[in-house]
């Protein structure tokens, strides 16, 4: 297992558990924006940046976007490392 493996996974956990945050938020807000948030991800990218207030709003939404590109970006060097390209 490549450093870019263990990367890859540490930030797909890291943007996981932020988006699984902004999802019960959306629950807690009301039921039919988490469903929709749940069911249509750009919903839910709007509702967390203009409907949302949180203290740590920002971060979370960069975690949640950055994180899950950043795993990928990781996993696909680690794919590459691993086919010798």
């Amino acid at each position: 297992m490549s450093i870019f493996t263990i990367l890859g996974i540490v930030c797909y956990l890291v943007g996981f558990g932020c988006s699984l945050f902004i999802l019960i938020e959306a629950f807690r807000d009301e039921v039919w924006k988490g469903l929709l948030c749940f069911f249509c991800g750009l919903y839910g990218l709007y509702w967390a940046i203009f409907e949302w207030d949180h203290e740590n709003k920002w971060l979370i939404i960069l975690g949640s976007i950055g994180g899950s590109g950043a795993g990928a970006i990781c996993m696909q060097m680690a794919l590459r490392k691993s086919i010798g390209g």
